[in-house]
């Protein structure tokens, strides 16, 4: 039954489901480290972080304290002509752990907002030179990149958004060298990727402001992982043909990856990098755009016209980037993420490698990923996703497959017993499909 069938005057419309079909949300009172506590006292272990977000675990003292204190010094204040300490801290944190030519900071609101600002930073830095042809962006098939419009016209190659096709703008979409473990097709893969974008590249040297990338992981689309490699000849190519090169890490951010980030993991450095998610530890919306001084320097002018005339009321919040800044000092004392890739590994041996409902099973740092076998085509719509994700809750995991993809993304505090559970929830229900 829906919710307005049990509860007909419910009010809220959740997103990301359809409303009529989809079972009754769940009702959560309390989080506590890895574990989320239901209404009805059922306990459900938290596999995704909350939608990526929740690196640290829920109701962390540490962030619970930064936010306790800011708030009683200065929740909020217009980020145009004034500034505060907390953003100051957290952007100077952020860049002493990003490639140094990385230089300037700008704040916004969540993933699809720093996208947005990566979309009009590019196109303008152009413009502002006199390069008004440059009105177009390489993208990846399969890349997310947020739900407002302009992101969702670099992610435009996915199945999701064919209702608003024709408000979206036009890039050009190339192949993007998905791979796995044990994965004989890689390379092969990878070059026909590169070809591609150098046929692109050559025969329209001055049409492209920038090329796309979720770096080393895609999530909303599976969970699809490249290697580093692929980042390196993709980062030559773009300085080859003077394209800038943004990253989108809006997930990958923040340990994900195994390392801070995955530029530093991949040994490349966009000209443009998009964070959010885990940038306050799950506590508070917020979201920044990096660029380097070259950028920055083609917006700075006596005319006004040249300035980057963008903002968000809540830009640069300090009560988010307080956590921001406490999250990232966790980031440094307890580098607990480090290790997760390697228990990973341990527990697919251990409870999965050779079932026959998975294939395709991979890693990358503390993610790790599958596709289930079924009859349908893999994708985001295929059926089984809703009910492996019933399963998954009547076992007390909180699991979301991305269709038949199952990941697993948790908080970094996380124990081995915890994680190896998730491993055997898994194991059991596809024993029973």
């Amino acid at each position: 039954m829906s919710v307005e069938e049990i509860h007909p005057s419910y009010p809220i419309w959740h997103p990301s489901t359809q409303m009529k079909t989809s079972p009754p949300p769940l009702k959560v009172v309390k989080g506590q480290g890895v574990m989320l506590e239901l209404e009805d006292g059922r306990q459900i272990l938290d596999c995704i972080s909350s939608w990526w977000v929740t690196i640290h675990g829920h109701s962390h003292p540490i962030l619970a304290n930064a936010l306790y204190q800011q708030a009683q010094q200065l929740e909020h204040v217009i980020f145009a002509g004034f500034t505060h300490e907390p953003a100051e801290q957290l952007a100077r944190k952020l860049l002493n752990h990003l490639p140094k030519s990385l230089t300037r900071v700008f704040f916004s609101d969540n993933g699809s907002t720093a996208v947005e600002v990566a979309l009009k930073m590019a196109y303008q830095y152009w413009y502002n030179q006199g390069e008004t042809q440059r009105t177009s962006f390489i993208g990846f098939e399969g890349g997310y990149h947020g739900d407002t419009l302009g992101a969702m016209s670099v992610g435009g190659s996915t199945s999701w958004w064919q209702t608003f096709q024709l408000l979206m703008f036009s890039i050009d979409v190339v192949p993007f060298p998905a791979t796995f473990d044990r994965d004989p097709n890689v390379e092969a893969h990878e070059a026909q990727s590169l070809e591609t974008i150098t046929r692109l590249l050559k025969q329209n040297p001055d049409r492209y402001a920038g090329i796309f990338i979720e770096p080393l992981v895609q999530g909303a689309a599976g969970m699809r992982l490249c290697r580093p490699q692929f980042l390196q000849e993709l980062e030559s190519l773009a300085r080859s043909f003077d394209v800038l090169l943004i990253y989108d890490e809006v997930m990958t951010g923040f340990g994900r990856t195994g390392e801070f980030f995955a530029c530093l993991k991949s040994a490349t450095t966009p000209d443009i990098l998009c964070l959010s998610k885990g940038l306050s530890g799950g506590c508070l919306p917020l979201a920044v755009t990096l660029a380097t001084e070259d950028i920055y320097r083609a917006f700075y002018s006596d005319d006004i016209h040249k300035a980057f005339l963008h903002g968000h009321s809540y830009t640069g919040n300090p009560l988010a980037c307080a956590t921001g800044v406490a999250s990232l000092e966790l980031l440094e004392q307890n580098p607990e993420f480090r290790a997760i890739e390697h228990q990973h590994r341990y527990y697919l041996e251990k409870w999965l490698i050779g079932h026959p409902k998975v294939e395709q099973l991979r890693t990358c740092g503390t993610i790790a990923a599958m596709e289930v076998r079924t009859e349908d085509q893999s994708s985001y719509f295929n059926a089984i996703g809703p009910t492996l994700r019933s399963r998954f809750l009547e076992e007390g995991f909180l699991l979301r497959p991305l269709g038949n993809t199952i990941y697993i993304m948790p908080p970094y505090c996380i124990t081995p017993n915890q994680l190896e559970s998730i491993y055997q929830a898994i194991r059991r229900v596809l024993d029973t499909l």
